[in-house]
């Protein structure tokens, strides 16, 4: 994804770059897909991967909460199973009537001087899915997203291929591991060969491909972990979801409609200053597909 410098920021600004996720930040919890989600996350562990019933769910929660994504936890302790076959079957299925068109949102989002750019785990099918039903397909120069990542279905590469090409330690020869099992003994859980957040090395990932720069970026994501580790490169986080801060978030948000209350300086740089943008006409941001 090229940035074409179509604008010229002003330097002295805090902020150059907007991040966001898309699941459970720019649409609430509350709409019910994420729910829906994890059911499909689980029926594919059951139908596609053999796994157990009684130790799915889990199973699921231990994976999420350890690798980022249950899918790259699944990969990390050696299931073996196609990328987008996994994607077609959790995000192929959603009831994304669920979500709505939100004005509010892009009218924020259109108001905003700043670089905008949508950071998610989710594959580009599911992104393009959810911002076209919140009516925001629009409002962002580019989205970074599980294909941008992950470019290459590796999902039949060796364990040799899975250390030298990302560090990982990779268990598809060694067989299956118990995750509960390597939780209660202390060991140090295998890697995943998916690039994802919250790892370091999909944040300086994303911040090449975006070419942005960490220090002069604000991230909004509703977990936890992602903040922690985009706080580990540098960015400055926004919790979404909750009002309440957090270790890791520089600023709580319950909404994402409440942005322009609880960060009035994003607006507030470009009204103090002629100098923003230079452009001889109004701007109009075309979305780069990853």
């Amino acid at each position: 994804m090229d940035h074409e410098d179509c604008y010229q920021y002003d330097q002295t600004s805090k902020y150059d770059c907007l991040l966001f996720d898309i699941d459970d930040t720019l649409y609430p919890l509350s709409s019910g897909l994420s729910a829906q989600i994890t059911k499909n996350i689980q029926e594919y562990m059951l139908q596609k991967l053999g796994i157990e019933e009684d130790k799915v769910p889990e199973m699921c929660a231990l994976l999420y909460k350890h690798y980022g994504t249950t899918m790259a936890g699944l990969r990390a302790i050696g299931y073996n199973f196609d990328y987008d076959d996994f994607h077609s079957f959790v995000h192929g299925r959603l009831p994304y009537e669920l979500l709505k068109p939100d004005p509010v949102l892009r009218s924020l989002l259109l108001s905003l001087p700043i670089r905008k750019v949508v950071f998610t785990n989710a594959d580009k099918g599911h992104a393009a899915r959810v911002l076209n039903r919140l009516g925001l397909e629009d409002c962002f120069e580019g989205v970074i997203c599980f294909e941008t990542l992950n470019p290459i279905n590796k999902s039949s590469v060796s364990e040799a291929e899975h250390g030298s090409e990302l560090g990982g330690s990779g268990t598809g020869s060694a067989g299956i591991c118990d995750i509960n099992h390597l939780l209660s003994v202390g060991s140090v859980l295998p890697r995943t060969p998916i690039v994802c957040k919250p790892f370091t090395d999909a944040f300086e990932e994303a911040s090449k491909i975006a070419k942005i720069d960490p220090r002069k970026t604000l991230f909004f994501d509703d977990s936890f972990r992602n903040l922690q580790g985009g706080k580990s490169v540098g960015l400055h986080t926004v919790l979404v979801g909750s009002s309440h801060k957090t270790k890791g978030a520089d600023y709580a948000l319950e909404s994402i409609h409440n942005i322009r209350e609880a960060l009035p300086e994003l607006w507030e740089a470009n009204e103090k200053s002629e100098n923003v943008m230079h452009a001889g006409e109004i701007a109009i941001e075309t979305p780069v597909r990853a």
